[in-house]
């Protein structure tokens, strides 16, 4: 059973509502010289996304663009404890690009090519009509064979050429609050689009997943690609995801109001899930390096300028193995690689063993 019958009429899904509820506002002003409108493709990206989830296909199977959780998670109140203070409390799921395609089935479910370019990472089948069932226990571009989630963004351009990132990218799963004990994993199946495609460049740098913008060399905090990078560098960009859910649903209409970003606790520097989102997850958080240097007057995402940069993540981890991970590295207040193993604190020992299983 839902929470509460929320359906919306086809006559609301314009444009202007999508923005609306993708937390965008409105497009770029001509006060900001920097945020130009978005491209076409960009445009149809976002002023299609609810259309897209009201489709019957995958795990929503009534086509409302709710899917539950099952269970739901209800009476939960956000953690206000304070726990010993530790550094770090995180781990890193590195994952490699398995391909691309012109694809979301998040966004755009069981529709091929109606997207624009993504590069995927991750599970290695990921495509327009990839649901829970098609990704759990699938083959995987990470690490750890445990972990068949999807990851996505869109491509990133030189020209005609597509670079794609090299390599394990690093992907951090680590606490969004001040009581990191209180953090638990995914739900199987959780979905959701951190940022969007229609963003201005005001909009990204205030984003509260921003962490440091475009960077290469000495150039950091870039809203948009660098003009230059020097030789031998790397692109670089880091973004964060929400973690804190409402414990009803895996996946809403506009993809993002199940999730919400920790506040913080009036007359406090503590950082709390809000009471409309108690339930505290894993905050993902993209690390990514694009093989790209010297001019970059011709860099662009298939999304348009560096400011439209987003991604999507899907949760098709291996349950054991993620609690595993998400209570030896996060609730323990650990810095742990891709096994779960602290290097600073070996007497901890690991939550997976040398091939990245659980023992």
């Amino acid at each position: 059973m839902r929470a509460s019958p929320k359906r919306l009429p086809a006559l609301l899904l314009g444009t202007a509502l999508v923005a609306t509820l993708l937390g965008v506002g409105t497009l770029a002003s001509a006060a900001d010289p920097a945020a130009d409108s978005p491209p076409p493709a960009a445009a149809a990206h976002a002023g299609h996304r609810m259309v897209a989830s009201l489709q019957a296909s995958g795990d929503d199977a009534d086509g409302d663009g709710y899917i539950p959780a099952v269970p739901q998670v209800t009476g939960v109140t956000p953690s206000t404890a304070n726990p010993p203070p530790r550094y770090f409390h995180e781990f890193q799921a590195n994952c490699a690009v398995s391909h691309t395609a012109p694809d979301d089935p998040i966004v755009y479910p069981g529709q091929p090519g109606r997207s624009h370019d993504h590069t995927f990472m991750g599970n290695t089948s990921t495509n327009a009509h990839s649901v829970t069932a098609t990704l759990y226990g699938g083959a995987t571009a990470c690490k750890a064979p445990g972990d068949a989630s999807a990851y996505w963004m869109p491509s990133l351009f030189e020209g005609d050429r597509k670079v794609l990132p090299v390599g394990p990218q690093v992907i951090y799963y680590k606490t969004g609050v001040t009581d990191y004990t209180s953090v638990r994993p995914f739900p199987k199946g959780l979905r959701f689009v951190v940022g969007s495609p229609l963003q201005s460049a005001a909009q990204f740098r205030d984003h509260p997943g921003w962490v440091e913008g475009w960077e290469c060399g000495d150039s950091f905090k870039n809203v948009d690609f660098p003009q230059n990078c020097p030789v031998g560098t790397q692109l670089n960009l880091r973004m964060q995801a929400p973690s804190c859910w409402n414990g009803l649903y895996l996946d809403t209409p506009d993809h993002q109001s199940h999730m919400a970003y920790p506040v913080v606790k009036p007359g406090t520097n503590d950082d709390v899930c809000p009471p409309s989102h108690p339930v505290a997850l894993p905050m993902i958080e993209f690390k990514m390096a694009f093989p790209v240097d010297g001019d970059m007057s011709d860099v662009r995402l298939a999304s348009g300028r560096g400011y439209s940069f987003h991604y999507d993540f899907f949760n098709a981890w291996e349950e054991r193995t993620l609690k595993a991970m998400v209570d030896h590295c996060i609730v323990g207040g650990l810095q742990c690689n891709a096994r779960g193993y602290d290097e600073t604190h070996p007497e901890r020992g690991a939550a997976l063993d040398e091939q990245y299983r659980l023992p």
